[in-house]
């Protein structure tokens, strides 16, 4: 059961990454963005996630978790792939 629930989180997370960099594509979402422009751009995502996933996945995170993003001094962030 713990196998079937990473795969479903892993494709979860890859949604709103693909989801992410798509707004980012077609211009929704500028270089640098933060939580609440996700929150425009992405419409549809639980409320916490916005806030939650940036800071979760950011380079250098504490968790461990897999990094798609650069958190910058300003407290915005940026793809990193």
């Amino acid at each position: 059961m713990a196998a079937d629930a990473t795969v479903c989180h892993s494709a979860v997370v890859s949604r709103f990454v693909e989801d992410i960099r798509r707004a980012r594509v077609e211009g929704l979402l500028p270089e640098r963005f933060r939580p609440s422009d996700v929150r425009k751009a992405c419409p549809g995502w639980a409320a916490a996630t916005y806030g939650v996933f940036l800071p979760k996945h950011r380079v250098g995170n504490p968790g461990g978790y897999t990094a798609y993003f650069q958190r910058h001094d300003d407290g915005r962030f940026s793809l990193i792939a």
